[in-house]
């Protein structure tokens, strides 16, 4: 579990093609703390630790989270939001983030908007009932405020705020037009869809 908080901007040091894939990720965190076999969130994808290697660790990703993520599209050189899981006694600055993207959306524009920039994103149709004003949304694994939500016959379009520090210290900063992002919903709102689904089947 995470709360989408971002802990460090790392950046793909190498990707290799094997089975599956593995990327090595640079990282400044410090790796003497962080297990083989521990979970990190890479830009909002839960991602296990299988080597650590000067200054940067490991991960092996499947073709299904490939297909299911921006993860496929990443080179090196990419910048990746990291965050390591959460312990017991963690602050929860964010909100709770499993790590298992739910939609890839994309940026439909990033606009000034006093000293924070106003980004507006689309989600498929798939997610948009999830999206709600003033809830919850994960973006590359960032713990964000939805401003505004506006729904079209594809999914939808959500606007949400993002300031200086959050640009600087995440790949906010190099986000453009266009640009693929990995969604995942809120967590209560995941569920309460599901049980609502379910009551509306049995009275049917």
């Amino acid at each position: 579990m995470f709360t989408g908080i971002v802990t460090d901007l790392g950046r793909v040091r190498r990707a290799e093609d094997r089975r599956d894939r593995r990327f090595i990720i640079e990282t400044s965190h410090d790796l003497g703390e962080i297990a083989v076999g521990a979970s990190i969130s890479c830009s909002g994808v839960c991602l296990t630790v299988v080597e650590k290697v000067n200054g940067a660790f490991a991960v092996d990703v499947s073709a299904e989270t490939l297909s299911r993520s921006t993860l496929g599209s990443w080179n090196a050189g990419a910048p990746v939001n990291l965050e390591r899981s959460l312990r017991l006694g963690d602050e929860l600055g964010g909100h709770i983030v499993s790590g298992h993207v739910d939609a890839v959306g994309h940026v439909v524009s990033c606009e000034p908007d006093g000293d924070s920039m106003r980004f507006a994103f689309h989600a498929p149709a798939a997610v948009a009932p999830f999206i709600a004003e003033k809830g919850s949304i994960a973006v590359d694994g960032v713990s964000l405020t939805v401003n505004a939500v506006d729904d079209d016959e594809a999914g939808c379009s959500f606007a949400v705020n993002i300031i200086p520090h959050t640009r600087a210290v995440t790949t906010f900063g190099t986000l453009s037009d266009g640009d693929r992002v990995n969604l995942e919903i809120d967590m209560l709102a995941r569920h309460m869809g599901r049980i609502m689904r379910s009551r509306h089947a049995g009275r049917g």
